[in-house]
Order: C-alpha cells, then structure tokens, then sequence
C-alpha cells in the first residue's frame, strides 16, 4: 500500500508546485507506520505548506485516508536541506 499512497503524494504535490521535476517522495516504514519524506526546490516549500500549514494538512488528511488504518506520517522538506 505504501507504494500507491507514495504515488498520490507525489501527483498532489507535483500538481501545486513550480518545479514538480524536483518533487521526490521516500517511503520509510517504522513502527508507527509508513513515513513519507516529501522534498521539494526551497521555492516551493511555502506553496506546499501553505497559509497556516493548510495545504501541507489537506494532504496528510488524504495520505491518511488512502493508508487506512496503519496510518502514514509525512515530512515535508526542501531540497537543500541535508539529513
């Protein structure tokens, strides 16, 4: 199930973003469920988060639906950002 709720995340977020051929998505599975690492070009991180955090909750509201109940979490972060 990860690998389809991997690809919704990336067409929602590829969709509202400037640079969608910088949108990368990373699938990790932890214990309290899946972890999606969502990176995209610094010029688009306040487009993804959005006024208040909207957008950035709208999409983990759908991530969350699509997961069922072993839930998914998501981390949004910019490209320049390092781990």
């Amino acid at each position: 199930m990860a690998g389809r709720t991997q690809e919704v995340i990336e067409h929602l977020v590829s969709a509202i973003v400037d640079h969608p051929d910088e949108v990368d998505v990373r699938a990790a599975s932890t214990r309290r469920g899946d972890l999606f690492e969502v990176r995209v070009n610094p010029a688009d991180l306040g487009k993804v988060i959005g006024r208040s955090g909207r957008t950035a909750s709208a999409i983990r509201t759908v991530t969350g639906a699509i997961a069922g109940t072993k839930g998914a979490r998501i981390d949004f972060v910019d490209v320049d950002r390092q781990r």
